[in-house]
C-alpha cells in the first residue's frame, strides 16, 4: 500500500501495530492492552485526516496508484458478462477508451469509460488515460448501437483530458468531442455518468452528458488539473493547491453548483481502501439511476436531459 504525504501520520501508526502484533506471536509478553491502544490512535487518526481533506488532498487521492480503475468496476459489476467491443470503424482501436456489454442483475447496460495502466507499460498501452478522436468515435458508435437496441448506456470517467497530440488534432480531436457532447444530449436511452477518478476537461465532458452524473467522494471535474491552472495562472506548479481550491472542483462544490446530481461515499481513506465495499455501491447507484429513468418515453427522456444542461449556468439576480 502507497501512502500519500497526509498519510504518513497513519503510516506510522499502522508501522506501530504491525511490530506490536510480532513482538506478541514472537514472545510470552502479553501485548493486547498496548495493541487496542494503538489501534484505538489510529482509528481516530484516521478520522481525523480523512474528514478534513483540502480539494489538492482530495486530487491526489482521485490519482492513488492503488486507485481502482475503469476496468476493475467494469469486470466486479458484471462479472463474466462483460464482453468488450473494440474499433470505431474508421481508424483504429484506442486503448485509452474502453467500453462493451454487461449485465447488472438481468439489465444489460453498454459501458464505456476512459481505462488507465497500472505500471509504465500498461500505462503506455493505454496513454495515461487520454483519449484520441477515434477513442470518441469508438464510444460515439457503442452509444449509437445500444440506442438501436434500446440498451442504457454508462459512461465511468477517469482522464487527465483528451490526448494533445499533433496527431490527435490532425485527425479531428475537438470536433470528436464536440460531436459526443451533441449526440449525447438527444440520445434516446438513459445515460448514467460516474466519475471515479479525474474528470479533467473535454476529455471528461466527451463521454460525460448524462440523465444522472455521479460522483465518488475523492474525486474531481473541471475545465482545467490545478497544475495547469496554477501554470497559467501563476506560471508555476507550486500554486497547485491554491488553484484546486478556487476552481471548486470536488464532488461537494460540484453537486452544490448543481452540476453533478449526486456524490456516492466511499469507504474510509478512499475507494483502494476497501475495493469491494466501493464497487458495490457503485453498482447500487448505477442501478437506483437507472430505475429513475427506465419508465420514461425517448422524447421525455430527451426533454429532461435538455432542459437539466439548458438550466446549468443560469444565474438570477
Amino acid at each position: 500500500m502507497e501512502y500519500l504525504e497526509f498519510e504518513l501520520p497513519i503510516k506510522e501508526l499502522e508501522e506501530q501495530l504491525q511490530k506490536c502484533k510480532i513482538i506478541g506471536e514472537e514472545s510470552e509478553v502479553d501485548v493486547t492492552e498496548t495493541c487496542k491502544q494503538i489501534e484505538k490512535k489510529l482509528q481516530q487518526a484516521r478520522k481525523d485526516i480523512y474528514k478534513k481533506l483540502t480539494p489538492w488532498q482530495r486530487v491526489q487521492l482521485s490519482r492513488h496508484p492503488d486507485r481502482p480503475y475503469t476496468l476493475d468496476y467494469i469486470r466486479a459489476i458484471c462479472g463474466s458478462t462483460f464482453l468488450e467491443l473494440h474499433g470505431d470503424r474508421s481508424f483504429k482501436d484506442d486503448k485509452a477508451m474502453i467500453g462493451g456489454l454487461g449485465k447488472i442483475g438481468d439489465q444489460s447496460f453498454m459501458f464505456i469509460g476512459q481505462q488507465k495502466g497500472y505500471n509504465t507499460k500498461t500505462r503506455q498501452y493505454r496513454n495515461f488515460g487520454m483519449a484520441n478522436p477515434e477513442g470518441y468515435r469508438k464510444a460515439l458508435r457503442l452509444m449509437k448501437s445500444a440506442e438501436k437496441f434500446g440498451i442504457p448506456v454508462v459512461t465511468i470517467l477517469d482522464t487527465p483530458g483528451a490526448y494533445p497530440g499533433l496527431e490527435a488534432e490532425e485527425r479531428g480531436q475537438g470536433e470528436a468531442i464536440a460531436r459526443n457532447i451533441l449526440e449525447m444530449t438527444r440520445l434516446k436511452v438513459p445515460i448514467i455518468t460516474v466519475i471515479i477518478g479525474e474528470g479533467a476537461s473535454g476529455g471528461a465532458l466527451g463521454i460525460g452528458v448524462g440523465d444522472k452524473v455521479l460522483m465518488l467522494e475523492n474525486t474531481w471535474y473541471s475545465v482545467i488539473s490545478p497544475e495547469s491552472c496554477s501554470s497559467i495562472l501563476w506560471r508555476s506548479w507550486e500554486y497547485k493547491e491554491q488553484a484546486a481550491a478556487a476552481l471548486k472542483l470536488t464532488a461537494s462544490d460540484m453537486k452544490k453548483l448543481k452540476l453533478v446530481d449526486d456524490i456516492i461515499k466511499e469507504p474510509l481513506g478512499g475507494a483502494h481502501r476497501d475495493r469491494e465495499k466501493t464497487f458495490k455501491l457503485v453498482s447500487n447507484a448505477i442501478v437506483k439511476s437507472y430505475d429513475e429513468f427506465k419508465n420514461l418515453s425517448p422524447k421525455e427522456l430527451v426533454a429532461q436531459r435538455m432542459e437539466k444542461y439548458s438550466n446549468m449556468g443560469v444565474f438570477k439576480g
